[in-house]
């Protein structure tokens, strides 16, 4: 009768698919948690790391031309055999998501997105699964979590922040795409009316702890303004140009089985 709720179940290719992304979307934090004590050593050495990225050629060579105690030295050696084998594996994983994407028709249409890549748009379709499920693009940002709370009693309406019940890897997919916007797309333009709006403004959290620094504190206990200015304005700052982004997901050129131009 069209009275009980349904759910979508995704067919098994979408599942494999699923499991291959998300397995290397764990293989890249563990590689990041080896990272991180590589320059947690250096920082301990006082080793000034002028380029941007240790672990490529230029950072190689720095690695290889230190000249550390015993201890360190053997744990960066350690380090960095390990993050080898996590890039070997990274890398096989790729190619197994490409080859299961080669030639599908949303995969090449999300690209075409200003700041999707090859692997954001993978986690996109894996994750979404079919998105003609979907009535339209409010519904796609509410299940992946990028709406804001509402909670209303009577003639009182409080919104709040995003609810983050959907998927983690959608969010963190859409929230990387907009770091990555062109100067000059419409994305980048939404992300900094959106900064721009939101402005340094705090509103008053209570039951939250203080941070340590004073540039963060929460005015719950301060009769005045706060110390200092917040840089990069408010923490919602990223979510909704990550809904734009997300909107973009659903062009209709996709929907009618065609990639986009």
């Amino acid at each position: 009768m069209g009275r009980l709720p349904e759910a979508w179940l995704a067919p098994p290719a979408v599942r494999e698919l699923r499991e291959l992304v998300r397995y290397r979307a764990k293989l890249v934090a563990l590689r990041s948690g080896l990272k991180a004590p590589v320059h947690a050593v250096l920082a301990k050495q006082g080793v000034r790391v002028p380029m941007s990225d240790l672990f490529g050629v230029a950072g190689a060579r720095l690695l290889e031309e230190l000249r550390l105690g015993r201890a360190d030295g053997l744990r960066i050696a350690s380090l960095r055999s390990l993050i080898t084998a996590y890039d070997q594996e990274i890398t096989t994983l790729q190619r197994q998501v490409a080859a299961a994407l080669a030639g599908d028709v949303g995969y090449l249409a999300i690209q075409a997105i200003p700041g999707v890549g090859p692997v954001l748009a993978a986690v996109f379709v894996a994750e979404i699964g079919d998105v003609g499920r979907f009535a339209g693009a409010s519904q796609l940002c509410s299940w992946a979590g990028l709406t804001p709370r509402h909670r209303e009693s009577d003639t009182t309406v409080r919104r709040g922040p995003i609810t983050k019940q959907g998927p983690r890897l959608v969010r963190w997919a859409a929230v990387e795409a907009t770091q990555r916007l062109p100067s000059g797309s419409k994305q980048a333009a939404w992300f900094h009316r959106i900064a721009d709006r939101r402005g340094t403004s705090h509103r008053p959290r209570r039951c939250r702890p203080q941070a340590p620094h004073p540039g963060l504190l929460r005015p719950a206990r301060r009769p005045g303004p706060l110390p200092g200015p917040v840089s990069g304005g408010g923490r919602m700052n990223g979510s909704g140009a990550a809904r734009r982004v997300l909107v973009c997901v659903m062009p209709p050129a996709w929907r009618r089985g065609r990639p986009l131009a």
